[in-house]
């Protein structure tokens, strides 16, 4: 039995999570019952609410009653009232990953973009680029895609692309019929028992693929090119150093413009433009062109997609923008080093202004793993200001603070920065420090950006 077939009324324990709301969304749009819980109001969830979807703002067993499927995020602890209540009463339950699994099986053609970095930008640039080329796919990703406001794109054509989400081992679910391997790099190492088992997963959830199928491979990628002899399944690879199938070449950076050439034996070359700066967004954008050739997307449609392509919220989100007193704000999810490393890196290809870095570091066995190559990456930044971790799904590891990244910066020698504990308090301790010319970066995956408004109103006062 198909449960998707057969299932009207689901509960989602977690459904303000970004990855659980879409999919919440999607099956309401699709004519499921659906209701949710969560311990707090957050955007995602009074959009829900305002679409119609009942939510609950606790985790009670007395939200279970007569549900014909309970569905759960990893955040969720297996002794969840509400878990516990849906066992006893034998309603069947089924992880987030599980359900996303089901969900692409309703369309023809399935793409899992996976990656340590860049998933949810990747997915929305060929989520873009389907939808320019009137294919009207289906996208649920873990962002707001600003084109559409949304997360998810509940279309009616043959395509659904996914975020596959290496977290848990989870986008072993998926087996989608193209992949895209965007990168490969050291994280979630409370998952893994270390690298190799990381990269043998990832190997699994290649060869998951059918025959029938493609596997897009970042041939730059170190990790994924020591897995690449060990994929059975039809591949091409993409790439900027390394020699690859589909190569962009003529690379150029100019403050939030880039623009690159691509360059391949297969198709004559053609220049994408984008209104993003940033390496790391010319390997998603290319990453994002290698399937869609691959589908036999139009090249001009391509080319106009991600022309216009507008991005995804608090990635590279500028927030603020004053030419009158040079000051920008930007808002960034990056939350591992090498993601804050290429956020940074973007500013500086594009831009020669002083950058203050706002970091709010992300679960306590990230900090702990990552400290070093923390404070590294943050060391671009000529002012850098630390609040206390996010600790999210994680309860707190003895011993483990942001002042561990705080101790790295000094022996590194980084000239500023501050450990701030309380984030609230931060726009007060830059209103006498922000100068014309600043570009001010707010870091993380938490809740870091609840101060960006703040912020820009003291620029607003000091300079408007």
């Amino acid at each position: 039995m198909n449960l998707f077939n057969k299932t009207k009324k689901i509960h989602f324990i977690g459904i303000g999570g970004i990855g659980m709301s879409g999919m919440a969304e999607f099956l309401f749009n699709h004519g499921f019952q659906i209701t949710g819980s969560d311990i707090s109001i957050s955007d995602r969830t009074k959009h829900l609410s305002n679409q119609g979807i009942k939510i609950f703002y606790n985790h009670d067993s007395s939200n279970i009653s007569n549900q014909e499927l309970i569905v759960y995020s990893s955040a969720i602890n297996e002794n969840n009232n509400e878990l516990l209540k849906s066992k006893e009463l034998h309603i069947p339950i089924m992880k987030r990953s599980q359900m996303l699994g089901e969900l692409i099986k309703i369309k023809d053609v399935s793409i899992g973009v996976a990656g340590t970095h860049g998933k949810t930008t990747t997915s929305s640039m060929l989520g873009s680029i389907l939808h320019e080329s009137n294919l009207d796919p289906t996208l649920i990703i873990g962002g707001i895609v600003n084109k559409f406001n949304s997360n998810n794109i509940s279309g009616n054509g043959d395509f659904i692309v996914v975020e596959a989400d290496e977290f848990d081992r989870s986008f072993l679910s998926l087996k989608p019929t193209y992949a895209i391997l965007n990168n490969l790099d050291k994280e979630h190492l409370d998952t893994y028992k270390n690298s190799d088992d990381l990269k043998n997963t990832f190997c699994k959830y290649a060869n998951s693929i059918p025959f029938y199928g493609k596997i897009a491979i970042n041939n730059d990628s170190k990790y994924l090119v020591d897995i690449s002899n060990k994929i059975n399944k039809p591949s091409i690879s993409f790439g900027i150093n390394n020699k690859a199938d589909i190569m962009a070449t003529n690379i150029n950076h100019d403050m939030n413009q880039s623009s690159f050439r691509v360059s391949s034996k297969m198709y004559d070359d053609f220049n994408i433009e984008l209104n993003y700066p940033g390496t790391h967004n010319i390997y998603n954008a290319l990453a994002a062109t290698t399937i869609s050739l691959e589908l036999n997307v139009p090249i001009d449609n391509i080319k106009k997609s991600l022309k216009k392509y507008s991005g995804v919220k608090r990635r590279f989100e500028i927030k603020y923008n004053n030419q009158n007193n040079n000051i920008m704000v930007i808002d960034d999810y990056a939350h591992h080093p090498i993601e804050i490393e290429f956020t940074l890196n973007a500013i500086k290809s594009g831009w020669n202004n002083r950058i203050i870095s706002i970091y709010e570091p992300h679960l306590y066995s990230r900090t702990k793993e990552f400290k070093k190559e923390t404070a590294k990456a943050l060391s671009l930044s000529d002012h850098i200001i630390i609040s206390d971790i996010y600790g999210s799904r994680e309860k707190p590891i003895e011993n483990i603070t942001s002042n561990l990244i705080i101790d790295e910066l000094n022996i590194l020698n980084h000239k500023k920065h501050i450990y701030i504990k309380d984030k609230n308090n931060i726009p007060h301790y830059l209103e006498e420090d922000i100068k014309e010319n600043d570009i001010i970066l707010i870091m993380g995956a938490g809740q870091i950006n609840s101060i960006t408004d703040n912020i820009i109103k003291i620029i607003k006062n000091k300079y408007e």
